[in-house]
């Protein structure tokens, strides 16, 4: 049986390391297996008629809460068009609570759950073979007639055991590559799923260096590690990012996800030595009020975290990415203010605000009574509402991310905010604020803006709001007009100086 390893990705420069993990523990096991990826840009006929046209009997999706809708659509449709072709779901989306999503979609026939490499080989043996029997393949969920029968789950696996995926593989240079030296998280955030797996599992650091050592070989642009916290054994950490540091081959980048309160002086001093471009560290601050991390199971030592994170971005060669989440409990939007402040202050390369999502078998989801949560039925699952937070006050931070994602994140703009920040308002948040409020009172929410636009709506705001407070707009124009030369082409800059900087006019 020809067997189809799919999913939907949100872009194209994404890639799927389940699917690659599971195609490395299945080949050997049955006649014919082939990984295809998608996006979820792509139409859906396109999608169905390229998984129908390569006439696979079997299957297999991997789902996440960004591509869940639009899979169990395409499922059904694929089992419209062809009755017998056998539909296989694994993920987060499909995995937590699998009698009741086969309940809900009747056109999947297995579910895998958890860890998938032990289950998928074992059923993709047995399809392969045409057996019928289910029984002894811990970790799925299958049907037998109307009936829906779960197996015990599998134990955690040796990850040792588990086949490097990309032994078997190519190393996609146009893409993203996505890589595991551990398994498992040591903390219990209340709202993540990797909370569930709290036994931490990781690769020997031998076999690590061997296998970073083939993406340098490679050349490939990003490796991502997706540990969920890569420093959560600093001496391992610091080992393989001097490892890194000699290997280092002038064009591949690494990204880790760390915790910043676990954060040293020696790392520091090691990173201070590192090319500019090699490391990109993402940290997740989430909050700085500390009831709200207690509520949600983080630690409440904020003035560490954010000294420590303040040492990482004042380097300079490295990128650092910090995430806020707004909605949590005991977090109004006044109190979210000072996290802002807080988190703006360190000056990372990106500031992501994010919103809270009640994902499947989370314990914030469990409790979402107590906290009297309201949110979206389908994926993500984001907040509406709170006791703490009405969803007027969530529409209103939502605005503000999305300045902070044209204005701040995108980059381009360095001058003129932190004159905006220091000068314009009291504080990042209070300038964030009224600048959405700006935005949306002008209607500019309304239409999509060529980059070039969005420096004549700052300047527009700035020059209203330099009236307002009898100050000159001269001296934030200079600086606006830097960064516009800084980072426009120079004759996108010309034609923009021959128009002018009045936005209805430009």
């Amino acid at each position: 049986m020809r067997i189809l390893l799919t999913t939907l990705n949100s872009q194209y420069i994404h890639s799927n390391p389940a699917l690659k993990y599971l195609y490395t523990a299945a080949s050997g096991s049955c006649d014919f297996i082939e990984i295809k990826e998608f996006t979820i840009n792509n139409g859906d006929d396109y999608i169905f008629s390229e998984i129908l046209a390569g006439g696979c009997g079997a299957v297999c999706f991997s789902c996440y809460i960004w591509n869940i809708e639009r899979t169990v659509y395409l499922a059904e449709n694929l089992k419209k068009a062809q009755p017998g072709i056998i539909i296989v779901a694994g993920g987060p989306e499909a995995g937590h609570d699998a009698a009741e999503f086969m309940r809900e979609n009747r056109q999947i026939d297995f579910v895998v759950t958890g860890e998938g490499e032990y289950t998928f080989s074992r059923l993709a043996k047995a399809l392969s073979a045409g057996e019928k029997n289910y029984e002894g393949i811990k970790g799925l969920a299958y049907r037998n007639g109307d009936e829906i029968i779960v197996n015990p789950s599998v134990e955690l696996l040796v990850f040792e055991s588990v086949p490097f995926p990309y032994s078997m593989l190519p190393c996609e240079k146009d893409k993203v590559i996505y890589y595991e030296s551990s398994r498992g998280c040591p903390f219990k955030c209340s709202y993540c799923m990797s909370s569930l797996d709290k036994t931490v599992r990781a690769l020997p650091v031998a076999r690590v260096f061997r296998e970073i050592e083939y993406f340098l070989l490679n050349r490939a642009a990003q490796v991502k590690f997706i540990d969920r916290t890569f420093n959560y054994d600093k001496a391992r950490c610091k080992d393989i990012i001097k490892h890194i540091i000699k290997k280092d081959n002038g064009v591949t980048n690494f990204h880790f996800e760390i915790c910043g309160e676990l954060i040293d002086d020696d790392l520091i001093d090691l990173l201070s030595i590192a090319r500019e471009g090699l490391f990109r560290f993402e940290a997740g601050i989430q909050s700085t009020n500390k009831r709200t991390l207690l509520a949600v199971n983080r630690s409440a030592a904020t003035e560490k975290l954010l000294l420590n994170m303040k040492k990482l971005t004042s380097l300079g060669n490295v990128k650092v990415h910090i995430d806020l989440i707004a909605g949590l409990p005991y977090e109004s939007y006044y109190i979210f203010k000072k996290s802002f402040n807080d988190a703006y202050g360190l000056m990372a390369d990106e500031l992501q605000l994010g919103f809270l999502k009640l994902l499947k078998g989370t314990q914030i989801r469990e409790k979402a009574a107590d906290f009297g949560y309201e949110f979206k039925r389908m994926a993500p699952y984001e907040v509406i509402s709170s006791r703490f937070m009405p969803a007027f006050d969530i529409c209103r931070l939502k605005n503000i991310a999305e300045m902070l994602g044209l204005f701040y994140n995108r980059g381009g703009f360095k001058r003129a905010l932190c004159y905006a920040v220091e000068t314009l308002a009291d504080s990042p948040f209070a300038f964030f604020e009224e600048f959405s409020i700006f935005y949306n009172l002008k209607g500019f929410q309304h239409v999509s803006h060529k980059r070039e636009d969005l420096y004549r709506i700052l300047y527009e705001y700035a020059a209203w709001k330099c009236q307002k407070l009898d100050i000159p707009v001269e001296d934030f124009l200079a600086l606006l007009r830097a960064d516009l030369s800084e980072s426009i082409n120079p004759e996108v800059v010309k034609k923009f100086e021959r128009k002018g900087w009045n936005y209805e006019t430009g």
